[in-house]
């Protein structure tokens, strides 16, 4: 049973309409889709946002960096916000937040006539979701500052990249993953902000919601694909 501030979702990497569909029709409060390790080019896009459209279900494009670019693009084609991996620094913060608004908080081109305005039939919609994610030891000491900035609305943690930073660091003794993951939650919160992660066990939803992330994905369309696959096979 979801809380009234668990807001559920999955992440999105085979880049199939069908598949983004069906993942909102089935009640998601959100999807990724994911441009940075998933299976289909920035072009697939616009059509997996057609697929959800007139659902609840929220669309979020993880970039693949902090790129104007590719930023604006997404937004203009539809997307509800983004998500850009290995922040680490409130000016990464400020840059991407300029990349995401118009004037006068950000530097983004207007274009009246972009999906996103139905065309030109309807006004630009109300300021896009964005989330931070925080992956690397840096961005955990810099969690607070990040946090601090106006316009980044959830720091998400990417759970694989942070363990692998930890354990591959620079030779100086790491910090505990758990105690990385209370610094986040403790710098968003002290900011009015929110926390987000991925998980691939849906068997820890309830702890990580207890500990204060709001913002939850269980597993990627591939990863369940997969598993389901295995299962048959035995």
């Amino acid at each position: 049973m979801k809380s009234s501030s668990l807001y559920l979702g999955t992440w999105l990497s085979i880049g199939s309409p069908v598949v983004a569909e069906l993942a909102a029709l089935s009640g998601f409060d959100w999807v990724l889709f994911d441009l940075e390790h998933g299976c289909e080019a920035e072009a697939s896009l616009p059509n997996q946002l057609r697929a959800i459209q007139g659902t609840k279900t929220k669309g979020i494009v993880r970039v693949a960096g902090p790129f104007p670019d590719q930023i604006a693009r997404v937004l203009d084609w539809g997307a509800d916000g983004i998500m850009v991996p290995r922040v680490e620094s409130a000016e990464a913060a400020e840059i991407i937040v300029k990349a995401a608004f118009h004037a006068p908080r950000g530097r983004r081109g207007f274009s009246s006539t972009v999906r996103a305005t139905g065309y030109g039939l309807q006004d630009h919609p109300d300021a896009p979701l964005v989330m931070a994610q925080i992956e690397t030891r840096i961005g955990v000491a810099q969690s607070a500052a990040i946090a601090a900035v106006d316009g980044i609305d959830v720091l998400f943690v990417g759970p694989s990249d942070l363990r692998h930073d930890l354990a591959n660091g620079d030779g100086k003794p790491a910090p505990d993953y758990d105690d990385c993951l209370k610094k986040i939650i403790s710098s968003a919160q002290s900011a009015g902000k929110e926390t987000g992660i991925l998980l691939r066990d849906p068997a820890a939803l309830d702890d990580h919601r207890k500990k204060g992330f709001t913002h939850i994905a269980i597993d990627s369309d591939l990863a369940i694909l997969r598993k389901a696959y295995q299962t048959i096979l035995g």
